[in-house]
């Protein structure tokens, strides 16, 4: 009786592979039928994150159209405040660079460009010191690579220092005093009976 069952189950065993050959010798299963195979839960799993990742996809894509203040925040006011035209103290009646640069931004909008377009008619009119962040290329590469640098230089010293605090010198520590030899401890006691300093009364 076991003899037959072990055999039925070789059998289904060499069909089942014979299948799955057959199924790859015609080229595979199609996508769609694969789909289907799947549990409803995980299709609609995929068909869900194929979604998610078409609408961030198009939503990053899409550049956010420029505003006077999303500009104003990345080029200085060059009145003399030392500060982003967003946040010129001065009033726009009072800063004539305020008003003209001001005006250049809404122009540049008006005309539909795009924030890096913009930018880069600040850059052409008035010079790359216009910018708040210098671009990352150039000279001005040191700016964004050197605060990473020192941060690291600095924390290696740190480690250092602390490393060189916790190890122990290799130089021997003091020895500690020898002890007295007995025949000089034998004549201070004799010297300090003699003077009466050893003595009570």
């Amino acid at each position: 009786m076991r003899s037959s069952r072990a055999v039925g189950g070789r059998q289904k065993a060499v069909g089942s592979r014979q299948k799955a050959v057959g199924t790859r010798a015609s080229g595979g299963v199609g996508l769609a039928a694969w789909l289907r195979s799947l549990p409803c839960k995980v299709g609609e799993s995929l068909v869900l994150l194929a979604a998610v990742v078409l609408f961030v996809s198009s939503a990053l894509g899409a550049a956010p159209k420029p505003t006077l203040k999303s500009v104003g925040q990345k080029v200085y006011c060059l009145c003399g405040c030392v500060t982003t035209l967003e946040h010129c103290p001065h009033p726009p009646s009072e800063c004539s660079m305020r008003a003209e640069m001001e005006a250049l931004i809404m122009k540049d909008i008006d005309a539909g460009k795009d924030e890096a377009a913009i930018l880069q008619d600040f850059v052409n009119r008035y010079g790359v010191q216009v910018l708040a962040a210098p671009p990352a290329k150039g000279f001005d590469l040191t700016a964004w690579v050197l605060p990473g640098v020192g941060l690291i230089v600095g924390l290696v010293v740190v480690i250092l220092i602390v490393r060189r605090m916790r190890k122990p010198s290799s130089e021997p520590a003091e020895a500690p005093p020898a002890s007295i030899d007995p025949k000089l401890l034998a004549a201070m006691e004799e010297e300090m009976k003699t003077s009466g300093l050893g003595t009570r009364d």
